[in-house]
């Protein structure tokens, strides 16, 4: 068997799938780092072949989308971006191999298609085992529905807690 080399490690692209507008993207700031090349590079090809990108393909984000995850993320590396980010689903990932048209683009729009496959094998197993539960839970009397409970909150994520911001005086 042929052995695999990953370009890139699935790990680097899961960091870079965003939940945007009901959709996974990795934003065109995050792609033409993956594929080395700049950003407005990726952006001409994309308009020059816009018929290729339909709003489920690729969409930009809102102003005050691009502004919710700058602050979430704290200090950015986005700098003074002039415009608004592309944001591109799994369909418009593949396209961008066909824009791009270089190895370096179709080795890791592999990657990448490989890294969407693996979410949606997690999601999936995830939502099977909540199934399972719920049933067993229901099969079985009030004396196990703590230990029911117990794994139903140790597999919910805990929540993010923000740090206060400002200045607080002791009154």
């Amino acid at each position: 068997m042929e052995e695999q080399h990953f370009i890139i490690p699935i790990e680097i692209i899961e960091k870079k799938i965003l939940f945007l507008q009901d959709k996974k993207v990795i934003l065109d700031m995050d792609l033409a780092e993956l594929y080395r090349v700049e950003t407005k590079q990726l952006k001409r090809a994309v308009r020059r072949n816009i018929d290729r990108f339909p709003k489920d393909f690729m969409f930009l984000l809102t102003k005050d989308e691009f502004d919710n995850l700058r602050s979430n993320f704290g200090t950015s590396s986005w700098g003074g971006t002039r415009y608004l980010p592309m944001a591109f689903t799994e369909q418009g990932i593949a396209m961008l191999s066909s824009v791009l048209k270089s190895n370096r683009a179709v080795k890791v729009n592999i990657q990448i298609m490989r890294t969407f496959v693996k979410l949606r094998k997690l999601i999936s197993s995830h939502k099977e085992l909540l199934n399972k539960i719920e049933k067993m839970e229901k099969k079985y009397d009030y004396q196990f529905k703590i230990v029911f409970e117990a794994i139903r909150q140790m597999m919910t994520p805990p929540e993010k807690v923000k740090p206060e911001i400002g200045f607080r005086t002791n009154k």
